[in-house]
């Protein structure tokens, strides 16, 4: 277990250190009225204590991404923790402050807003249409899982297509109503018992000491079907590595926290805990694996087993309460950056009960649609969940090239962004070519393109910032 404390103990140091560093590169002025106080509202405009807004941030970005996803990112082997330690570190974390930050400066501005400011007008075009369908895309996905398993443990009358009426419910409240009435209530007791159950299982891993991979031993791919660890690791964990979702959550907490120096915390400090999240279960994914083979694909049979059979009872109802609560409460807020996206855009006023229903209607439509159509077969479910997946790390790339355009412009130190936009640029090309819902190209040639496509990511953004210092 020795690469695992390690890969433990580099997170906790590197938000010390890399998010201390990253906070002075970006500059925060403790003196500034942030728009919790500027733009008080009341509905979204709110001030909340600090500890408040940063268990709200750390359940609106992690939702099962950093269980789900580490779990099954865990089939490919040590690389797995390499990449929860160093997407979280230099590329999640950053990403998530730093567009939160640009949030903050901008009176709350949603990410399609932020994206635009820096990278042009048809950009923001673009983010606004390819950010909503993605904040519709998680709504739907995220009803299947909770509705189901609702069902399976309330009686048969009580079946799924009832469940998924009563989360649609829950949808319209939580989206309609001021953010602290809902979200201000009953986000910090479920981030609380995801800390808990993941705590729970640390503990379990030094009680069990199980013989987990170590750097020594290399980094072979260990996945049972050899799908490739490039790209294919990269997107299947995204929350709690980086996450493009995370940057539209931000900048519903820029619009509540009561000073910049408290950002870091926040922003910085929920994706490094998320990170820790899902290197904790990506170590408690490879015992699983070890003791019963690879074959499960479920990654809810694994945290099912796991919790039950290391925390007893107490362990499983929290397990269930998270898998149920932190994919609902992952849609809601998506809804509700939907509804904000929508309006920043028209310029509707959100005051009005009736402006925000106008708003609102056609987005639920639209998800139900959606989720009549995952709901035919897991046919239909698991497309949807990959594109969701591939749009969701694509958003990330346009946030990281805006990042590093913004700093580059203020002439501050833009290499802290500009490595992880060309990462990931490379990332998501070589996965739209390579993945059976892309062109389904071969390995070989996908890299080759995915490689193409980031020098000339490269190439033009050289251009851009000499055009620009001419100017």
């Amino acid at each position: 277990m020795i690469t695992f404390v390690c890969c433990l103990l580099a997170l906790i140091a590197g938000y010390f250190c890399y998010g201390k560093f990253i906070e002075k590169v970006f500059g925060v002025d403790s003196q500034r009225q942030t728009p919790a106080y500027a733009s008080q509202d009341g509905l979204d405009y709110i001030p909340l204590p600090s500890w408040k807004v940063f268990m709200i941030q750390f359940l609106n970005i992690a939702g099962l991404g950093p269980i789900f996803g580490a779990i099954m990112g865990a089939k490919f082997g040590t690389a797995s923790f390499l990449w929860i330690v160093l997407g979280s570190i230099f590329a999640g974390a950053v990403h998530d402050y730093l567009s939160a930050m640009l949030s903050l400066r901008n009176n709350g501005e949603s990410l399609p807003e932020i994206v635009g400011r820096y990278l042009g007008v048809n950009f923001k075009q673009f983010m606004r249409g390819f950010t909503v369908i993605l904040m519709i895309l998680v709504g739907a996905v995220f009803v299947s899982g909770p509705a189901g398993l609702l069902a399976s443990l309330t009686p048969e009358y009580l079946d799924t297509t009832f469940w998924i009426v009563v989360v649609f419910i829950y949808y319209i409240l939580a989206t309609l109503l001021p953010v602290d009435k809902i979200i201000g209530k009953i986000y910090p007791l479920f981030a609380a018992a995801l800390l808990f159950m993941a705590v729970g299982i640390l503990v379990m891993l030094f009680v069990h000491h199980p013989n987990l991979p170590e750097i020594t031993d290399g980094l072979a791919n260990t996945h049972p079907a050899q799908l490739p660890i490039f790209p294919i690791m990269f997107v299947s964990i995204a929350c709690g590595a980086i996450s493009g979702f995370h940057a539209t959550q931000s900048p519903l907490m820029a619009r509540c926290i009561k000073n910049e120096k408290f950002a870091r915390p926040v922003f910085f400090g929920s994706m490094i805990t998320e990170g820790i999240v899902a290197l904790i279960w990506a170590a408690a994914a490879t015992y699983f694996f070890q003791e019963n083979g690879m074959g499960e694909s479920n990654a809810a049979v694994v945290v099912d087993r796991i919790t039950k059979d290391w925390l007893g009872t107490v362990g499983g109802i929290l397990a269930v309460l998270g898998v149920i609560a932190a994919p609902i409460t992952s849609g809601d807020t998506a809804f509700r950056s939907a509804r904000l996206i929508v309006a920043d855009f028209l310029h509707l006023e959100q005051r009005s009960i009736s402006k925000r229903l106008v708003i609102c209607i056609p987005l639920f439509l639209v998800a139900i649609g959606l989720l009549l159509y995952s709901q035919k077969d897991q046919a239909g479910f698991d497309m949807i969940w990959r594109y969701f997946a591939w749009c969701n790390q694509t958003l990330a790339v346009f946030t990281l090239w805006a990042l590093t355009v913004y700093l580059a412009g203020a002439k501050k130190l833009y290499i802290v962004t500009l490595i992880p936009a060309l990462f990931m640029t490379a990332v998501c090309s070589t996965y739209i070519f390579v993945a059976p819902e892309g062109l389904g190209l071969g390995v070989g040639i996908s890299q080759t393109i995915g490689a193409i496509v980031t020098v000339l990511s490269l190439v033009f953004f050289i251009i851009w910032k000499r055009k620009i210092a001419k100017d």
